[in-house]
């Protein structure tokens, strides 16, 4: 096993200075505009198959990326080399990148004026992520896995409990004067257990469970109980003729769908024509009990920050309101493309120009719960898995291999599986028939339950 050091409550390294030292020196050597990334954090992550540890990783970085303009050329490296040479092999490679790219009228950090950070707390941090000693991490895991296997003796196998906690500091610099950074914890707890039948079919699962801290992590004993569960309702599977019914998505899958939305209204998909999407603000593109939004200011959330990679504040944009298209999602280079204005989804690696990234994605919910959504399908399907990536941005096409539970007359009948379910995103937006009031945040995309019509099921 390896060694643990706990991490400082305090982090040594000065990333402020250095992100600023970088981009005054980026401008000296003759850069118009530049900005610099600085990161730092710690990981550990422990996965125990069968009750022994099979895979156990600590781990401590820090990195360095600049992006530097020479007008609108840009150019962008990366170091995990933070000595003097080390940062000047870092700049010298931006520099010498802006000068050969091709210009782009488009390019180049924000306007002063649209920099800034989120006032006040947004509790993205917590001390306790570390608080375990490293033998209270792998219990995690193990409980995970141990209370899959309590929970039914035909639970006989597993792909193993998993603990993770993850400790990062952010630093953001440009020059234009602004410099903002904040920190980040995590954690999760992960079960995947296998289940087999008498006949000697295996069926597997998982549940998980994550937080920013520890204290709001469902319990070892929970995530496996759920995880068992998952996997025992899979046995017995067995195929269905091809048909259309209703299909009811639970969240987990009716998030996958949520992404597909999400990639649709990308200021990138956009302006690339790449979209089905494109050209219809302001008209109506689904039901009107559909209303998404995307917020990166919710204390807590997995999406959320006080800038985005580029400086800009983190807002709450309505994306579709009522079934109206309402905004796209851009970064200042896409709302530049657009002629519009960013909205803060400026995401972006050490290196590269920036993508568009969410911050808390979600489908609001509806006030019917997923048992009275199911209750009222006489025949249809409850989704619990797909399989590959099946949607067409262009022409809104989907079509996903799948995986769930046969409803007849408001009940789970039994398990079905090797399926496709098909249909066209234009249409399943304006076939939603019901949402939950299930909606839960796991990651920082979020759907509750989704009842959809019309749409078709290939089976036998």
């Amino acid at each position: 096993m390896a060694t643990w050091t706990e991490p400082s409550s305090s982090i040594t390294t000065d990333l402020r200075e250095i992100a600023e030292d970088v981009v005054a020196r980026a401008l000296r050597a003759g850069a118009t505009s530049a900005e610099a990334i600085a990161r730092e954090g710690s990981e550990f992550s422990v996965t125990v198959r069968m009750g022994e540890v099979e895979t156990l990783k600590e781990s401590g970085s820090r990195s360095l990326g600049v992006r530097a303009f020479i007008g609108r050329r840009a150019g962008s490296t990366y170091t995990s080399d933070f000595t003097q040479e080390g940062i000047e092999r870092m700049l010298k490679g931006a520099l010498d990148l802006a000068r050969v790219t091709s210009e782009d009228p488009c390019a180049g950090i924000p306007e002063p004026s649209q920099l800034g950070s989120c006032p006040g707390d947004l509790k993205l941090y917590y001390e306790d992520v570390y608080s375990l000693a490293p033998e209270e991490r792998i219990e995690y895991a193990r409980r995970a896995e141990k209370a899959a296997f309590d929970f039914d003796p035909r639970i006989r196998n597993s792909e193993g409990g998993s603990f993770e906690a993850v400790d990062g500091r952010r630093v953001l610099a440009n020059s234009h004067g602004f410099t903002g950074e904040y920190r980040r914890s995590y954690c999760s707890v992960v079960a995947v257990p296998i289940a087999q039948a008498d006949d000697g079919a295996m069926q597997r699962d998982y549940w998980y469970s994550s937080a920013r801290t520890l204290s709001k992590l469902d319990s070892p004993e929970e995530v496996g109980r759920i995880a068992a569960q998952r996997a025992l309702r899979r046995l017995g599977a067995r195929k269905i003729a091809s048909t259309r019914v209703p299909l009811i998505f639970d969240p987990q899958m009716a998030r996958s769908l949520l992404d597909q939305v999400f990639e649709a209204v990308s200021g990138d998909s956009i302006y690339r024509g790449a979209s089905f999407l494109q050209g219809k603000l302001g008209e109506k593109i689904a039901g009107d009990n559909v209303t998404v939004i995307d917020d990166g200011t919710l204390p807590g959330g997995f999406g959320t920050s006080p800038f985005d990679d580029e400086g800009v504040p983190t807002q709450r944009t309505v994306v579709i309101e009522k079934g109206v298209l309402k905004s796209y999602l851009l970064n200042t280079y896409t709302a530049r493309k657009l002629s519009l204005k960013t909205t803060g989804n400026a995401s972006r690696s050490l290196a590269g120009s920036p993508a568009i990234g969410n911050g808390n994605f979600f489908l609001e919910k509806g006030g019917r719960s997923p048992r009275q959504i199911i209750a009222g399908v006489k025949q249809g399907l409850y989704v619990t898995e797909m399989l590959g990536h099946g949607g067409n941005l262009v022409t809104g096409d989907f079509s996903q291999g799948a995986s769930g539970q046969w409803i007849e007359n408001g009940e789970f009948a039994y398990p079905v599986e090797e399926i496709t379910v098909a249909g066209n995103l234009k249409d399943m937006l304006n076939n939603i028939a019901e949402i939950g009031d299930d909606l839960e945040f796991r990651s920082s995309m979020a759907a509750p339950t989704l009842r959809i019509e019309g749409m078709t099921i290939a089976g036998e």
